[in-house]
């Protein structure tokens, strides 16, 4: 079985979503300064690099991060190759080889992007007739390879409020640059803040 990695490298150069806070890396304790060992301190916002979104993220009362089940981010996944679209609309995934529960993780040119100095705001994002197919077709979770599934500038967030408000799990950040499309088992585990809007993740695919 092959382990791949599709989570991005944290760090204090890496893309940050306009808006939210840089991460920092800190030493706390150094072995060079005399301490028994090193402790780096971490600051960081709850949606950097690869992360997930609770439905808390964009809906007030929904469930936070600790109220979501982990088989939303754990099971049957299938990558599907959406590069050379500025955007994945309900007809790029009619043909899809979608089943019902099935995590669906979105191959554009934004794994591409990473490798850019600064933050793309051209990213490929899905549209809202795209989430309301991916609803009817009973995905659990949808994930994407840049910091969001919005088009970037919205306002109210149309997407995202579609797909959480129908209990359809939102992964971001991921990068399948080297990925294959085709049919995987995705484990994707944020860090355990059971009450917040989301956290950062590592996401590795076995097949």
């Amino acid at each position: 079985m092959r382990v791949i990695d599709i989570s991005v490298p944290n760090g204090p150069a890496q893309h940050v979503y306009p808006g939210d806070p840089p991460p920092r890396v800190e030493q706390a304790k150094a072995i060079r300064r005399g301490d028994v060992c090193n402790v780096s301190l971490l600051t960081l916002g709850s949606h950097t690099g690869t992360h997930v979104d609770a439905p808390y993220h964009f809906i007030d009362g929904a469930p936070r991060l600790g109220e979501v089940p982990l088989d939303r981010m754990v099971g049957a996944a299938l990558v599907v190759d959406l590069r050379g679209r500025a955007a994945v609309d309900a007809a790029a995934l009619a043909d899809a080889p979608l089943r019902r529960d099935d995590i669906l993780l979105c191959r554009t040119d934004n794994s591409a992007r990473w490798a850019a100095p600064d933050f793309q705001r051209d990213f490929t994002y899905l549209t809202l007739d795209a989430a309301d197919l991916l609803v009817a077709r009973g995905v659990r979770a949808v994930g994407i390879d840049y910091l969001s599934i919005e088009q970037f500038g919205s306002s109210d967030f149309p997407v995202h409020h579609r797909l959480l408000g129908a209990g359809v799990f939102v992964i971001e950040g991921l990068d399948l640059s080297a990925v294959r499309p085709g049919r995987y088992t995705l484990v994707c585990l944020p860090l355990k803040l059971p009450d917040l809007d989301g956290a950062p993740a590592r996401a590795v695919l076995l097949g």
